[in-house]
């Protein structure tokens, strides 16, 4: 008896032992498993993160060259320009500000030329580029406007005290049969709207034709 009690205890001894091995056998295993998940959750949060803080610095740097490229350059741009027009802007003549007259310069006996000359009188340097406008005044009191040239305007800037000056050119008839009798020019510089009235120049040879025959030419200096 004593030998069956003790083989019994020994038998539960063992199985007990057995027991607390699984046990905690099971327990390594949830906290193992337990850890890895843990693990794996902050790995994964970590990487989240970090890809929105990538993604939104990307939008951010994008946004704020944008920005630069947008509003610096442009700025820089225009007031680069403004600056340039305005400094190299030079006003036009004025009418009040210069000196015209006429004079007949007809280079022979057939081809007629009237040079018309405008001094600048003022205190600044000025434009006088391009077509000035012009009518010629017949002794019938009619007045007709002069067509312009096939001519290209050329630069004409003026300091004070220099000169500029455009032509009217036309065929002169010599048959004394002319039904041209002009005696007036009336002369509005270019770009203005006021103007001046001159004499037709006594030694001008007669226009042959009519008025509409007669071509304005654009400003030169006289240098």
């Amino acid at each position: 008896m004593k030998h069956t009690r003790l083989a019994a205890i020994a038998a539960l001894g063992l199985a007990a032992s057995l027991s607390l091995t699984a046990c905690g056998g099971d327990d390594s295993a949830k906290d193992s498993s337990s850890k890895g998940s843990s693990s794996s959750s902050s790995s994964d949060s970590g990487s989240k993160a970090e890809s929105g803080s990538d993604s939104d610095g990307t939008e951010a740097g994008a946004g704020a060259d944008n920005a630069k490229s947008g509003s610096g350059e442009d700025t820089k741009t225009e007031a680069g320009s403004g600056t340039t027009q305005t400094s190299g802007k030079v006003k036009f003549c004025t009418t009040e500000d210069l000196a015209i007259d006429a004079t007949d310069a007809a280079p022979d006996e057939t081809s007629g030329r009237i040079n018309i000359t405008m001094i600048n009188r003022g205190s600044t340097t000025c434009s006088a580029t391009g077509f000035a406008g012009v009518d010629i005044k017949d002794e019938d009191n009619t007045s007709s406007p002069i067509e312009r040239g096939q001519a290209q305007p050329r630069i004409t800037t003026l300091k004070p005290g220099d000169a500029a000056v455009f032509n009217l050119a036309y065929d002169i008839d010599s048959t004394g049969e002319s039904l041209a009798s002009p005696t007036n020019i009336e002369v509005t510089p270019p770009n203005e709207t006021h103007s001046v009235t001159l004499d037709w120049p006594a030694s001008a040879g007669d226009i042959k034709g009519a008025y509409t025959d007669v071509q304005v030419f654009p400003t030169h200096t006289t240098k």
